[in-house]
């Protein structure tokens, strides 16, 4: 029982990571309906600038570790939403409203443009954070098998519930929020009531690109290292994660994103390793087939 406890306790950051991650990308998917992997590669890109530039902090600016991990962060925002910005104004918006397959083939340029570029930049090296805020919390005292989390696990889970919540409020109260739905549900009826619908997909990827810099910045602090082909993984990951609560819906894609995380913790703790990513995606196209709403003939 306690290690099944313990299972659920670390499907919680891993959940609140896919949730914000498939909250993001809906964003900027629900004014577009295109599928879009780049995506993935953004919260890579951000993330290994947060450790590249937080290690040229601490080795060459001779800053103390907070000082370092602060100025890493700032640099891997500034990185990574211009990334974001420069890709979803000159990439793929002019694309957008063209053909899937367009779009899939640009967004793959992206992926390998961004990952190329952090390998070119740390130099094929691999670099790690040190670990920190790894004090144990314990949830549940059993003198065989406590259930505990770290406390940068628990900061992590609840800064990306966060920025799903916080998400959330500003589409459902803000002006910019009615008028990302206008253009999500209509577009062309969006711009006949005048809504620059071109300005609202910029500024939805701009904001998609903040929560996936955002969340690649606390995903690696966790982690300690971001892998250089995690890009496409991530990219393809969120793409199908998105998917199963309904990719133009964000807090539907939230929750689905959560429920994907509990089912690869609950893999990794009990079945095969190796296996995990091919029973997760096997099991993903197979509710994408059976839920799949076909579209009415004209």
């Amino acid at each position: 029982m306690a290690y099944f406890l313990q299972q659920i306790a670390n499907a919680v950051p891993v959940a609140a990571l896919y949730a914000a991650l498939a909250f993001g990308y809906s964003i900027a998917f629900a004014v577009t309906r295109r599928a879009d992997i780049g995506y993935g590669a953004l919260f890579a890109f951000s993330a290994q600038m947060f450790v590249l530039f937080s290690g040229y902090g601490w080795s060459h600016l001779w800053l103390v570790l907070p000082a370092a991990l602060g100025f890493g962060a700032v640099m891997a925002l500034l990185y990574g939403v211009g990334a974001g910005l420069l890709v979803g104004r000159h990439v793929m918006r002019p694309l957008a409203f063209s053909s899937d397959n367009t779009v899939v083939v640009a967004a793959l340029g992206v992926v390998l443009v961004l990952m190329e570029t952090a390998r070119l930049a740390s130099d094929t090296r691999s670099l790690w954070l040190p670990p920190f805020l790894n004090t144990r919390v314990v949830f549940w005292e059993d003198p065989a098998f406590p259930v505990v989390l770290t406390v940068i696990q628990l900061a992590n889970a609840a800064a990306m519930l966060a920025i799903v919540a916080i998400g959330h409020v500003m589409l459902a109260r803000s002006a910019w929020g009615r008028r990302w739905r206008a253009v999500s549900q209509d577009r062309k009826a969006a711009e006949l009531c005048g809504v620059d619908a071109a300005g609202i997909y910029l500024s939805a990827y701009a904001v998609a690109a903040l929560i996936a810099c955002l969340t690649g910045i606390l995903a690696v602090s966790y982690y300690g290292n971001m892998d250089f082909g995690a890009g496409l993984v991530f990219g393809v990951k969120v793409l199908f994660i998105a998917a199963i609560g309904g990719a133009g819906a964000p807090l539907l894609s939230a929750l689905g994103g959560a429920a994907m995380g509990l089912a690869e913790t609950l893999w990794s703790a009990y079945g095969d390793f190796l296996w995990r990513d091919l029973v997760i995606f096997s099991a993903l196209v197979l509710l994408l087939v059976i839920f799949r709403r076909e579209k009415p003939v004209p």
